[in-house]
């Protein structure tokens, strides 16, 4: 037997194996690195994780 694997055999499949619990955290993770990427421009968290370096501690240069 030969199985087609379409987006829609790989959804149905989804809906049987996966609780509500973790679509919902799918979903939010989805969500949050979405967030992450449409608001923290890159050199905004480049200087932000650069300087929570040197409060650690690390030297980076």
């Amino acid at each position: 037997m030969v199985r087609e694997d379409t987006v829609s055999s790989r959804v149905t499949h989804a809906k049987q194996d996966l609780s509500a619990r973790e679509v919902a955290v799918g979903l939010a993770l989805v969500a949050a690195i979405t967030f992450a990427l449409l608001v923290f421009q890159e050199p905004l968290v480049h200087d932000s994780l650069h300087n929570l370096r040197h409060t650690g501690g690390i030297v980076c240069h």
